[in-house]
Protein backbone atom coordinates (compact mmCIF):
# COMPACT_ATOMS: atom_id res chain seq x y z
CA UNK A 1 0.00 0.00 0.00
CA UNK A 2 1.49 3.22 -1.52
CA UNK A 3 1.11 7.13 0.52
CA UNK A 4 -1.75 9.29 -0.04
CA UNK A 5 -2.72 11.74 -2.86
CA UNK A 6 -2.74 15.00 -1.57
CA UNK A 7 -5.84 15.92 -3.18
CA UNK A 8 -7.54 12.44 -3.07
CA UNK A 9 -11.11 12.47 -1.45
CA UNK A 10 -12.00 10.32 1.71
CA UNK A 11 -15.18 8.73 2.15
CA UNK A 12 -15.94 8.64 5.95
CA UNK A 13 -19.58 6.89 7.02
CA UNK A 14 -20.41 8.09 10.19
CA UNK A 15 -23.15 6.26 12.38
CA UNK A 16 -24.36 5.03 8.88
CA UNK A 17 -23.91 8.68 6.99
CA UNK A 18 -21.77 9.28 4.10
CA UNK A 19 -19.43 12.39 4.42
CA UNK A 20 -17.24 13.07 1.63
CA UNK A 21 -13.99 15.33 1.57
CA UNK A 22 -10.80 15.96 0.58
CA UNK A 23 -7.64 14.99 2.76
CA UNK A 24 -5.96 18.34 2.53
CA UNK A 25 -9.48 19.63 4.43
CA UNK A 26 -8.70 17.05 7.24
CA UNK A 27 -5.35 18.40 7.51
CA UNK A 28 -6.40 21.76 8.60
CA UNK A 29 -6.82 20.45 12.70
CA UNK A 30 -3.16 18.94 13.18
CA UNK A 31 -3.14 16.25 16.23
CA UNK A 32 -7.18 15.34 15.68
CA UNK A 33 -8.02 11.96 14.60
CA UNK A 34 -9.25 12.69 11.16
CA UNK A 35 -5.67 14.41 10.92
CA UNK A 36 -4.06 11.36 11.08
CA UNK A 37 -6.21 10.02 8.12
CA UNK A 38 -4.67 12.65 6.27
CA UNK A 39 -0.85 12.16 7.50
CA UNK A 40 2.02 11.17 5.23
CA UNK A 41 1.83 7.80 6.88
CA UNK A 42 0.79 4.49 4.39
CA UNK A 43 -2.28 3.42 5.07
CA UNK A 44 -1.60 0.29 7.29
CA UNK A 45 0.23 2.31 9.32
CA UNK A 46 -2.92 4.41 9.96
CA UNK A 47 -5.20 1.86 9.94
CA UNK A 48 -2.97 -0.04 12.52
CA UNK A 49 -3.05 3.28 14.80
CA UNK A 50 -7.28 3.62 14.11
CA UNK A 51 -7.50 -0.03 15.25
CA UNK A 52 -6.25 0.98 18.87
CA UNK A 53 -9.19 3.61 18.79
CA UNK A 54 -12.48 2.39 20.30
CA UNK A 55 -15.38 3.80 17.88
CA UNK A 56 -13.51 2.89 14.75
CA UNK A 57 -15.00 -0.38 13.04
CA UNK A 58 -13.42 -0.97 9.83
CA UNK A 59 -11.72 0.47 6.48
CA UNK A 60 -13.41 -1.02 3.20
CA UNK A 61 -10.55 -1.05 0.98
CA UNK A 62 -13.49 -1.48 -2.19
CA UNK A 63 -15.18 1.74 -1.40
CA UNK A 64 -12.08 3.82 0.10
CA UNK A 65 -14.07 4.08 2.93
CA UNK A 66 -13.56 4.40 6.80
CA UNK A 67 -16.41 3.54 8.91
CA UNK A 68 -16.50 5.50 12.79
CA UNK A 69 -19.30 4.11 15.25
CA UNK A 70 -20.17 7.74 16.30
CA UNK A 71 -23.21 10.17 16.51
CA UNK A 72 -23.82 11.24 12.73
CA UNK A 73 -25.28 14.25 13.61
CA UNK A 74 -22.64 15.73 15.87
CA UNK A 75 -20.15 14.70 12.57
CA UNK A 76 -21.37 16.94 10.84
CA UNK A 77 -20.83 19.90 12.83
CA UNK A 78 -17.40 18.18 13.32
CA UNK A 79 -16.70 18.24 9.60
CA UNK A 80 -18.17 21.95 9.18
CA UNK A 81 -14.82 22.84 12.16
CA UNK A 82 -12.53 21.00 9.57
CA UNK A 83 -14.15 22.87 6.46
CA UNK A 84 -14.12 26.73 7.75
CA UNK A 85 -12.66 26.68 11.12
CA UNK A 86 -15.32 27.72 12.72
CA UNK A 87 -16.93 24.90 15.57
CA UNK A 88 -20.45 25.44 15.97
CA UNK A 89 -22.94 23.75 18.90
CA UNK A 90 -25.82 21.78 17.80
CA UNK A 91 -28.26 23.15 19.58
CA UNK A 92 -30.62 19.29 19.54
CA UNK A 93 -27.86 17.88 21.33
CA UNK A 94 -27.54 17.30 24.74
CA UNK A 95 -23.44 19.31 26.26
CA UNK A 96 -22.61 15.91 27.56
CA UNK A 97 -22.98 14.07 24.33
CA UNK A 98 -21.11 16.93 22.41
CA UNK A 99 -18.61 16.99 24.99
CA UNK A 100 -18.18 13.21 24.34
CA UNK A 101 -18.02 13.87 20.66
CA UNK A 102 -15.48 16.22 20.72
CA UNK A 103 -13.04 14.33 22.92
CA UNK A 104 -13.39 11.11 20.84
CA UNK A 105 -12.38 13.33 17.21
CA UNK A 106 -9.31 14.96 19.58
CA UNK A 107 -10.86 18.75 19.37
CA UNK A 108 -10.44 21.06 22.61
CA UNK A 109 -13.65 22.33 24.09
CA UNK A 110 -12.06 25.80 24.19
CA UNK A 111 -12.41 26.08 20.31
CA UNK A 112 -16.15 26.09 20.46
CA UNK A 113 -17.21 29.69 18.79
CA UNK A 114 -18.68 32.44 21.02
CA UNK A 115 -21.75 32.61 20.09
CA UNK A 116 -22.36 29.21 20.88
CA UNK A 117 -20.52 28.63 23.87
CA UNK A 118 -23.87 29.43 26.28
CA UNK A 119 -25.65 26.32 24.51
CA UNK A 120 -22.73 24.36 25.01
CA UNK A 121 -21.65 24.96 29.01
CA UNK A 122 -25.64 24.77 29.61
CA UNK A 123 -25.75 21.16 30.90
CA UNK A 124 -22.57 22.33 33.41
CA UNK A 125 -24.40 25.12 34.98
CA UNK A 126 -27.47 23.29 34.67
CA UNK A 127 -25.33 20.36 36.88
CA UNK A 128 -24.12 23.28 39.44
CA UNK A 129 -27.11 24.59 39.72
CA UNK A 130 -29.35 20.72 40.28
CA UNK A 131 -26.33 20.62 43.37
CA UNK A 132 -27.68 23.16 45.30
CA UNK A 133 -31.46 20.85 45.45
CA UNK A 134 -29.56 17.85 46.46
CA UNK A 135 -28.83 19.46 49.68
CA UNK A 136 -30.55 18.31 53.05
CA UNK A 137 -33.04 20.80 53.23
CA UNK A 138 -34.13 19.54 56.96
CA UNK A 139 -30.10 19.96 57.34
CA UNK A 140 -29.58 22.12 60.99
CA UNK A 141 -26.44 23.28 59.37
CA UNK A 142 -28.38 26.54 58.60
CA UNK A 143 -25.29 28.37 58.00
CA UNK A 144 -23.76 26.60 55.31
CA UNK A 145 -27.37 26.06 53.71
CA UNK A 146 -27.81 29.85 53.76
CA UNK A 147 -24.36 30.29 52.14
CA UNK A 148 -24.53 27.65 49.02
CA UNK A 149 -27.37 29.67 48.21
CA UNK A 150 -26.42 32.99 48.31
CA UNK A 151 -28.88 33.96 51.71
CA UNK A 152 -26.37 34.23 54.50
CA UNK A 153 -28.73 37.20 55.49
CA UNK A 154 -31.82 35.52 56.11
CA UNK A 155 -30.20 33.30 58.76
CA UNK A 156 -31.94 35.31 62.41
CA UNK A 157 -29.43 36.21 64.91
CA UNK A 158 -29.97 33.05 67.00
CA UNK A 159 -29.49 31.10 63.81
CA UNK A 160 -32.57 29.69 62.85
CA UNK A 161 -34.30 30.22 59.05
CA UNK A 162 -37.67 29.98 58.25
CA UNK A 163 -39.40 27.67 56.28
CA UNK A 164 -40.36 30.03 53.67
CA UNK A 165 -36.89 31.93 53.57
CA UNK A 166 -34.99 28.74 52.80
CA UNK A 167 -37.56 27.90 49.92
CA UNK A 168 -37.81 31.11 48.38
CA UNK A 169 -34.87 31.05 46.44
CA UNK A 170 -35.52 28.04 45.13
CA UNK A 171 -39.07 28.96 43.94
CA UNK A 172 -37.94 31.86 42.46
CA UNK A 173 -35.74 29.66 40.41
CA UNK A 174 -38.64 28.00 39.49
CA UNK A 175 -40.33 30.77 37.59
CA UNK A 176 -36.59 32.94 36.29
CA UNK A 177 -34.77 30.12 35.44
CA UNK A 178 -35.83 27.91 32.75
CA UNK A 179 -33.30 25.84 33.29
CA UNK A 180 -32.51 25.38 37.22
CA UNK A 181 -34.86 22.08 37.01
CA UNK A 182 -37.08 19.85 35.22
CA UNK A 183 -40.13 21.54 36.74
CA UNK A 184 -38.58 24.89 36.00
CA UNK A 185 -38.55 23.76 32.14
CA UNK A 186 -42.31 22.62 31.93
CA UNK A 187 -43.52 25.70 33.77
CA UNK A 188 -41.81 27.53 31.28
CA UNK A 189 -43.05 25.41 28.38
CA UNK A 190 -45.98 25.73 29.21
CA UNK A 191 -46.00 29.35 29.71
CA UNK A 192 -44.25 29.40 26.14
CA UNK A 193 -47.53 27.71 24.98
CA UNK A 194 -50.01 30.48 26.24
Amino acid sequence: MGKFDEHERVILNVGGTRHETYRTTLKTLPGTRLALLASESDLESVLDQLQQVPGFIEYNARSNEYFFDRHPGVFAYVLNYYRTGKLHCPADVCGPLFEEELSFWGIDETDVEPCCWMTYRQHRDAEEALEVFEMNVDNDDDDEYGKRLGIEDVVSPDGTVSRWRKWQPVIWNLFEDPYSSRAARKAFMKNSEN
